[in-house]
């Protein structure tokens, strides 16, 4: 069983998949902490002051025999702070992704071929498709 379990994991890249996981969660232990530790206070100080994110629009309000409040409200600051964090740390992912990834090499440049057409590069002196000469 033990040698089953072994050749499903390198044959199926579950391993592979695994360490993409483990790699994932921590870039976003990462990510969160530059957005919470470093521009969440940042981007406070251009805020309004206050508790913004408790705004709610309160539909319904009911004081049951208890004395315990029910409050039925769309609560839009909440919203509002959660698009904000999405926004940032969508950023940051990005500017990470940028930052350690290879930048692509740009396209060679290509000329149509004056007889068939078929796209060909620029420096050819004959084309691939029909085998005619290229100037």
């Amino acid at each position: 069983m033990f040698k089953d379990f072994k050749e499903f994991l390198t044959k199926s890249n579950a391993m592979a998949l695994a360490i993409g996981v483990i790699i994932g969660a921590a870039t976003g232990k990462l990510v969160t902490g530059v957005v919470t530790d470093l521009l969440m206070p940042i981007i406070s100080l251009l805020l309004p002051a206050g508790d913004w994110r408790e705004k709610q629009l309160v539909l319904k309000s009911v004081v049951d025999a208890a004395g315990k409040e029910t409050v039925t409200a769309i609560k839009y600051g909440d919203l509002v702070g959660n698009a904000l964090d999405f926004f940032i740390i969508a950023c940051v992912v990005f500017l990470i992704t940028k930052a350690l990834l290879p930048k692509p090499e740009p396209a060679p440049a290509m000329k149509d071929c004056p007889e068939c057409l078929e796209k060909i590069p620029a420096a050819a002196k004959k084309c691939k498709a029909c085998g005619s000469v290229v100037v």
